[in-house]
């Protein structure tokens, strides 16, 4: 069995998973599963999933442009996002943290542009859905909208092929949904082991769309238990299998459950 840190997203890799435009024929197409149960967020779904927000970045010529879903969360200065946000696969530079800005409840904040953490480790040669994480700080606190606490440790997620029933939660919606937010009732499959971070790839069956990276996994008991990061040939409306067609996001727990431990402890 391949290790999980060794795992590289091959079919629709992790920057066509966030923002690459959605062709026509994807559009028509939609989905990646045959069964497609995604609604618009509500008023109460926020409430109830409270820190959801969006990562504008701007374009070539200036334009701001919705990439991603972020999240405020350990603190009213703390957003947790993707890496490829930032990095490509081979961890090439891609974007400035200075071209994007953090959407929520209306209302657009700033970055410290120095404040990047990403979860590869030093001398890192790629990025893998382990390690697809990152934190940001913003110049201001967020004081119109409530942050996602920090995870408890630990999350209780037994590794294998248990199922966990999860709400998909895309704050920055799909491209293959006529709706500028989604949310979807739907399972986890399948918990790999950890990588040398302590964190897991969860293999689920939520559909999920060109900018829907970053889109938080939600369990019963409304936990955000792990984040969105890449899925297998997008749109391709196939029933899902745990080795070919899957959509993968990383547990909240490891490295990245300690630095946003460490967030919250951080002075303001």
């Amino acid at each position: 069995m391949i290790h999980p840190r060794r795992r590289i997203v091959a079919v629709a890799t992790l920057v066509a998973a966030l923002s690459g435009p959605a062709t026509a024929g994807d559009r028509r197409v939609a989905a990646l599963y045959p069964q497609d149960g995604r609604r618009a967020m509500s008023g109460a779904d926020y409430a109830r999933y409270p820190g959801a927000g969006i990562l504008f970045c701007r374009d070539a010529s200036g334009v701001p442009k919705r990439a991603a879903a972020a999240w405020l969360i350990a603190g009213p200065r703390t957003v947790m996002l993707n890496a490829h946000n930032f990095r490509s696969k081979r961890l090439a530079v891609t974007r400035a943290v200075a071209d994007c800005f953090f959407q929520i409840a209306g209302r657009n904040y700033d970055f410290e542009p120095e404040s990047l953490q990403l979860g590869v480790r030093p001398g890192a040669e790629a990025l893998h859905i382990t390690d697809d994480w990152a934190l940001l700080h913003l110049t201001e606190p967020v004081t119109a909208a409530a942050a996602q606490p920090a995870p408890e440790a630990p999350l209780g997620l037994p590794t294998g092929s248990e199922a966990v029933a999860v709400t998909m939660v895309s704050p920055a919606g799909h491209e293959n949904f006529g709706s500028a937010t989604s949310l979807e009732a739907c399972t986890i499959r399948q918990i790999d082991p950890p990588g040398e971070d302590g964190i897991r790839q969860a293999r689920h069956d939520c559909n999920n769309g060109y900018g829907g990276s970053g889109s938080g996994l939600f369990d019963a008991a409304g936990r955000l238990i792990a984040m969105q990061s890449a899925s297998l040939s997008m749109n391709s409306r196939r029933p899902y299998d745990g080795e070919f067609h899957y959509g993968s996001a990383l547990l909240l727990e490891g490295a990245l459950a300690e630095a946003l431990r460490a967030a919250v402890r951080r002075p303001r």
